[in-house]
């Protein structure tokens, strides 16, 4: 292993660290990331363009070979995520911005840490990738939609300025990696090794421009935000498991279904409420982005001890 490789496993392993460091220092020092705020969906154009160059045909292979598991795993992923979504704010009463913000969160695709996840978890990695691959290409039409149902009963929404925002952020940038990786291979390959690096950094940055952005209201509901992150990710990855045994799935493919449910593409979220709502509502997305990283990692090390039982 070279030493970008090295580099770039250091920081994928320590990457919740990171994250709290920069939150605590733009929170502390807001004037020095707040200016991040308008690039956003370009930084996670980059994240999308590089999930691309990692994508194969193989990825949806899976969707032909065992259509059901994976059309399971898709729906799961988009009802029961924003159903929980909006039954907690409801529930919890909370603030219109930080309900429409928990909302956008849990109608997003899953997200590549899932994949992960299920890795370590020693789950069915090939459905978990199926899973989420299927659930981006969807997102354009499918996360809209949820919005529009859920958060509709907070603030009227322009769907043409959603499908764009997703558009721009997630299926162009998709688009274009897929281009280059069928035009140019060597280049594809030789930046494999450098993704993980620049995706991590990419992802703090965004984080910061947001913690940045929302600091007052940090201040005021922060926790309650947490709070609610942590409940959402939680019963997210128990429904989960749950349906996928209901299906009477295998272990492996319940705990593929868990991580592709309980984890979810918030940096889109990220960008979708910084383009349509407010910096406040991009808090819970910023917030699930660390803490579904610290939940998949201990609920995969537990994972990874459980066994089929005969």
């Amino acid at each position: 292993m070279n030493v970008i490789e090295k580099f770039g496993k250091f920081l994928g392993n320590t990457f919740p660290f990171w994250v709290l460091l920069i939150s605590v220092c733009a929170f502390y020092k807001p004037d020095y990331f707040v200016w991040i705020s308008p690039y956003i969906p370009i930084l996670l154009g980059i994240v999308m363009f590089g999930m691309g160059l990692t994508l194969t045909v193989d990825d949806f292979k899976e969707v032909f070979r065992r259509p059901k598991e994976v059309t399971i795993g898709v729906i799961g992923h988009f009802v029961i995520m924003p159903l929980v979504a909006f039954f907690l704010s409801v529930l919890l009463r909370l603030p219109p911005e930080v309900a429409i913000g928990v909302i956008l969160v849990g109608s997003c695709p899953s997200g590549t840490a899932s994949n992960v996840m299920t890795f370590l978890a020693k789950g069915d990695v090939a459905l978990a990738v199926s899973i989420a691959s299927v659930s981006t290409i969807l997102s354009p039409i499918v996360t809209p939609l949820l919005i529009i149902l859920f958060a509709g009963k907070w603030t009227y929404i322009d769907p043409l300025n959603l499908i764009g925002s997703i558009v721009q952020v997630v299926i162009i940038p998709i688009i274009l990696a897929l281009i280059i990786k069928s035009f140019f291979r060597p280049f594809a390959k030789a930046s494999e090794k450098v993704l993980p690096i620049v995706t991590v950094i990419t992802i703090i940055i965004i984080i910061s421009a947001v913690i940045a952005g929302s600091q007052q209201q940090l201040a005021q509901s922060g926790l309650l935000i947490f709070m609610v992150v942590v409940l959402h990710n939680g019963i997210g990855f128990l429904l989960g498991y749950l349906m996928a045994k209901l299906f009477k799935m295998d272990l492996a493919k319940r705990k593929a279904i868990t991580m592709e449910v309980g984890i979810q593409n918030s940096g889109l979220g990220v960008a979708i409420a910084m383009s349509n709502f407010s910096p406040l509502a991009a808090v819970p997305s910023a917030i699930f982005s660390v803490w579904h990283n610290i939940s998949g990692s201990i609920l995969a090390a537990l994972f990874s001890r459980m066994k089929e039982k005969k």
